[in-house]
């Protein structure tokens, strides 16, 4: 591209001065101009030129006054009153430069009277690094060289290639040239043979040569890469074991394979030599596509290898899995006598598969009559039943591809939170990123040798406790006290995340709440009743849409204060339990219009309110509330004292009144 580029780039010059000789110079009718030394110098070189008038060409016959003038592109160099003009002019730059003489008359433009172009160059370097190859044993010679530094001149070069019985072959290019084919094939008639190649630079300052490169057939044929490429597995034995078939130039001696899976980066190199085009690889994986290149060498010493060969990729065939599932479960009572057991488990890799899972097999058996109850195929990695909720149950689950199945998976089902004692304490979940949520806990106070591992459980948090919602585990042995949980994390979820400690026959398990990136919730619950019971009120509220809850609520807010009232609003703080959705206010007097609302806080901060209510209790004071204020009043009491406290509150009434 370079190449073509510089050629292209010579031309349009040689073609923009001639146009503007031809147009600008007007083939010199009036004078010449002349050139010494010569109109070809080497860098650094001083020329003289010289302008002069042909006869009766001047302004007038009075050589004062014609004014010459000597231009070197646009602009003015030099100017001399009479029929001619000299000028010297040293420091011209590499590549070509326009001289123009003008005559310029008195109340007339000025006249070009002929111009010339003065090239700048250099004397070739001498060519470097000369090398010759062929293609194949059916190619031809072609050599390639480095010119060395533009010579900004025409310049052309000559190569030749000597060999035995005084035989010579010569071509020629112009200009930017550095490859060059013979177009002879050498044949191994006479693989000793000698041959020598040399090329010679040659333009008007100079001409140089490279240094003599003597081959022989064996030194510069590099064979064409290796062709039709397949590979056979022998379906007696393992995937472990393969064949790989290509086809070779006849003189081939060496070869080189490099294969890889197709998601890797790193060849696994083998050389072999006198293949005859096969090679038995006995190293690859089952179910992995891999890719498969080739290369070829005349001589063991000599020559160059070949070009690697098209890629063949090919998947090897499934092997029975390896490795065990991973299972875990959930038990959720139904009546006194039945329960529903949900079972999860998570996919093998794709090391442990060693094909396409076609299915998972799970049996379930009752341990005290040793009788299998149910046997069950599923394509899912999860599957449900009811089970009595006597005696002693056992499940085990395997994996199913074309040639096998795993080893089962085999777990006894137990209370995994029956032993109070196996309980973890002081969990705490804490965010590390934007995506992963850091738990930790200390062991049981008792019973901690009996501890074989922990099970970290987590799921989103969903206030109807839909078990619908993916289950994600985690195992970790019984030495560590601290867990980073980062599958399926999303930042403003809420987590409901349990520890278990998990003994042979036993279990133990502590909750908390977790997530890894919270704010304010969007919106406050919406209070959809008011209900009078005995001088108090009963509120009931809808949930916060889990998408707006922006994280882990701690607390709800109740306001509420007398309508058209301009003191500040009282409110009740309450713990946020996931299955409340409704709370009592106690202290309201009768026949007084109250408009209530809620808000909810995170960590974080708190929402907007909610919907506006107004109620107006109907019967008669319960004037011990006023004189026996609830818990909630007293909370209320101790704020108004708080001025801070209650400005900040401010911001959170919002005047509206919603339905």
């Amino acid at each position: 591209m370079a190449h073509t580029f510089r050629r292209c780039s010579l031309a349009l010059i040689f073609i923009t001065m001639w146009l503007l000789i031809k147009a600008k110079i007007d083939e010199c009718k009036r004078g010449d101009v002349t050139v010494k030394p010569s109109r070809v110098i080497l860098l650094g070189s001083t020329v003289n030129i010289s302008c002069s008038l042909k006869p009766r060409q001047g302004c007038s016959p009075y050589s004062r006054r014609n004014k010459l003038i000597l231009y070197k592109f646009d602009r003015r160099i030099n100017f001399h009153h009479g029929h001619s003009l000299n000028a010297e002019v040293t420091g011209l730059p590499l590549g070509t430069t326009l001289f123009v003489c003008k005559l310029a008359c008195i109340n007339s433009d000025e006249i070009q009277i002929c111009g010339a172009e003065i090239l700048v160059g250099v004397a070739p370097e001498q060519p470097q690094n000369l090398s010759c190859i062929q293609k194949g044993e059916q190619g031809t010679v072609a050599c390639t060289w480095e010119r060395g530094q533009d010579t900004h001149l025409y310049t052309e070069y000559t190569l030749q290639l000597s060999g035995p019985k005084n035989l010579t072959w010569q071509k020629q290019c112009k200009d930017y040239c550095d490859y060059l084919d013979f177009g002879i094939n050498l044949t191994p008639k006479s693989p000793e043979s000698n041959f020598t190649a040399k090329v010679t630079a040659v333009n008007s300052l100079g001409s140089s040569s490279s240094f003599p490169s003597t081959f022989t057939f064996l030194d510069i044929v590099r064979p064409l890469p290796p062709w039709d490429i397949r590979i056979k597995f022998q379906k007696a034995s393992s995937v472990s074991r393969c064949t790989l078939y290509w086809r070779d130039e006849g003189l081939v001696l060496l070869n080189r394979l490099r294969y890889r899976p197709s998601n890797s980066r790193h060849w696994n190199m083998v050389n072999v030599t006198e293949a005859r085009g096969r090679h038995d690889l006995l190293d690859l994986k089952p179910f992995t596509e891999y890719e498969f290149q080739i290369s070829s060498k005349l001589h063991l010493y000599k020559g160059s290898w070949s070009d690697w060969s098209e890629t063949l990729r090919a998947q090897t065939p499934e092997e029975e899995p390896t490795g065990m599932l991973d299972v875990w479960y959930m038990k959720q009572h139904i009546d006194y006598s039945r329960q529903q057991i949900s079972l999860f488990w998570k996919n093998l890799s794709v090391s442990e598969a060693r094909g396409k899972i076609l299915h998972y097999q799970v049996t379930l058996q009752e341990l005290t009559g040793g009788k299998v109850m149910t046997q069950n195929i599923t394509g899912h990695t999860s599957w449900t039943t009811v089970i009595s909720r006597t005696g002693n149950w056992a499940v085990a689950v395997s994996a199913a591809n074309s040639k096998g199945s795993s080893l089962p998976t085999r777990i006894n089902i137990m209370n995994l939170c029956e032993a109070g004692l196996l309980a973890p304490h002081q969990v705490s979940a804490n965010s590390e990123s934007m995506d992963s949520i850091l738990v930790t806990w200390q062991p049981p106070r008792k019973d901690l040798s009996a501890v074989q591992e922990y099970v970290v459980e987590w799921r989103q948090l969903h206030p109807g406790g839909d078990t619908q919602i993916p289950l994600n585990w985690l195992r970790s042995p019984p030495y560590n006290v601290s867990a980073l949980i980062s599958e399926n994390i999303k930042p403003y979820t809420c987590y409901e995340i349990r520890v278990y400690a998990l003994s042979e026959d036993q279990g133990g398990c502590s909750s908390i709440l977790g997530n890894s990136k919270h704010k304010a919730p969007l919106s406050g619950p919406h209070i959809n009743a008011i209900t009078e019971e005995k001088g108090s009120i009963l509120i009931s509220w809808n949930s916060i849409p889990v998408q707006e809850q922006m994280g882990c609520l701690l607390h709800y807010r109740i306001y509420w204060k007398e309508r058209d009232s301009n003191s500040q609003p009282q409110l009740c703080e309450i713990p946020y339990r996931v299955s409340q959705n409704s709370h009592p206010i106690n202290g309201l007097q009768p026949r007084v219009t109250y408009v209530l609302w809620m808000t909810a806080l995170t960590a974080a901060g708190e929402s907007s309110q909610g919907n506006e209510r107004e109620f107006c209790l109907q019967g008669k004071a319960n004037w011990m509330a006023f004189v026996a204020p609830s818990i909630c009043i007293a909370i209320i009491m101790v704020g108004i004292f708080s001025t801070h406290y209650f400005q900040q509150k401010r911001r959170h009434s919002c005047p509206w009144t919603g339905s």
